[in-house]
């Protein structure tokens, strides 16, 4: 590599680092704000604390959400043979995400860092469609955009409505009066009250780190694949005649369909299957390792699986590939089996996304914290109020990192702190400017980052 693209690749992976660490303060102030606002830690050991099991969240959290946000860009479609067009790539979308980001910490509004990663990526997608010799149906993942986008809008709704069913639920089932009293300044409340809020900020802090960490190592992959991908397209731990035999597999099982029973635009997926695997078959002969595999190889054996695999899971999709129960099960194992080689993070990359989100989780939280602890409500966050909160947003991020679906903790856990808040007096107890505030940035910011990727995307492309 020559010297100024190894320094524009520090660069960019530096910037992916800097989008963690503000993603750290911005986001888990969230999770820290119902144990300061309830006298259940100290700040400085609230932080510590959060910060320690975002880490281990990330260390974790496996790779699902994190190839979820690959996917949202086809990759082996905007790569092209000048690497300095991947940087401006990335570059746009990294800046992006953090402008809009520290600008919202800086005005303390809760906003959410996934709809700004996601914006961004979109920016960069609509900006290909201004470019010479671009197919405008490759260019986004729409499926993928369309599931990642239902993810973030259902949940602030899960999160306001469940809060409001969860303070219901601890009417009934707790009765000491304390829990849902406010907290008295400097007093701490009792210790079975604290134990339930260091749990649940624990969880929503864990959570967090499993769900938004796994958007960092997903967006170094992407540098990584973008800019040097004769290195990073595959899996070098994987055994090539194992993806082999996974591919063989795939190929007999599809074959057994009848094609009399696909659409025009399925027997096009069908007949992709098999020129992939014709051409992963002969490159992939005799070799059993990447290393076996010149680097300008590499990258079109992960296009042939990624086509293969998501050809298979259309056709499945579709409900016209013509095979049994047992042999759809199989063919899902198998296409399982084939992602190894491509749906992977090395494990400096899982520690580095780690480390960032863990530090940044230490420094910069007050503002945001503040709005969360005092400016949603009118009253004083009560202790019921606080675990409920953090409850849901726990049950509701871990679930969404097992689907492997990207969701914002900001959003499950203001919306919840704001249902907690009306499930005590209504919607006459929320505070009216703040609510406007955080409607409008969560409304502005796929706009405005789309925007802005597209615009710095269009730049750097003409510049480097």
């Amino acid at each position: 590599m020559a010297t100024g693209l190894i320094v524009l690749l520090i660069i960019c992976l530096l910037l992916a680092c800097t989008f963690e660490f503000v993603n750290g303060f911005h986001d888990t102030a969230n999770a820290v704000a119902t144990v300061i606002y309830t006298n259940s830690l100290k700040p400085t050991v609230a932080v510590v604390y959060s910060g320690i099991l975002n880490f281990t969240g990330v260390m974790t959290g496996g790779i699902a959400v994190a190839m979820g946000i690959i996917n949202l860009l086809p990759m082996e479609v905007l790569l092209d043979s000048n690497a300095y067009h991947g940087i401006a790539m990335v570059l746009a979308l990294l800046i992006s995400a953090i402008i809009w980001n520290l600008g919202t910490w800086f005005f303390g509004i809760p906003a959410s860092s996934s709809h700004a990663l996601i914006g961004s990526i979109l920016g960069i997608g609509i900006a290909f469609y201004f470019l010479p010799n671009t197919n405008s149906e490759d260019v986004i993942n729409w499926h993928k955009v369309k599931e990642t986008g239902l993810a973030l809008l259902i949940s602030p709704l899960l999160g306001f409505s469940a809060a409001i069913i969860m303070m219901f639920i601890f009417k009934r089932l707790i009765k000491n009066e304390i829990i849902y009293k406010e907290p008295i300044l400097g007093k701490k409340p009792p210790l079975w009250i604290r134990m339930i809020l260091w749990t649940t900020c624990g969880l929503v802090s864990f959570f967090h780190g499993q769900n938004d960490g796994q958007k960092g190592v997903g967006l170094v992959m992407i540098i990584l694949i973008a800019i040097i991908p004769g290195y990073f397209s595959i899996n070098d731990k994987v055994n090539i005649q194992s993806i082999n035999a996974n591919i063989e597999h795939i190929q007999q099982l599809v074959s057994k369909a009848d094609t009399s029973l696909l659409s025009d635009k399925q027997r096009y997926l069908y007949n992709d299957i098999s020129i992939h695997t014709k051409h992963f078959r002969e490159e992939a002969k005799g070799k059993y390792n990447s290393n076996e595999i010149s680097t300008t190889i590499r990258f079109e054996l992960r296009k042939d699986i990624v086509q293969i695999t998501k050809a298979c899971e259309k056709l499945i999709s579709s409900g016209n590939l013509s095979l049994s129960y047992k042999e759809l099960k199989t063919l899902k194992t198998e296409i399982k089996g084939a992602k190894t080689m491509v749906e992977y993070a090395p494990y400096w990359v899982i520690i580095m996304i780690s480390v960032s989100l863990g530090l940044g989780t230490m420094v910069g939280w007050k503002r945001i914290v503040k709005t969360v602890g005092e400016k949603i409500g009118k009253q004083h966050m009560s202790y019921a109020q606080g675990a409920s909160a953090e409850l849901i947003a726990a049950g509701g991020i871990g679930l969404a990192s097992a689907f492997g679906l990207p969701v914002s903790t900001t959003h499950m856990l203001s919306s919840g702190i704001a249902g907690s808040m009306v499930a005590k007096k209504g919607l006459k107890n929320l505070q009216k400017g703040t609510i406007i505030n955080i409607a409008l940035a969560w409304i502005l910011t796929l706009p405005v980052t789309i925007i802005l990727s597209c615009s710095l995307f269009l730049l750097f492309r003409a510049l480097l």
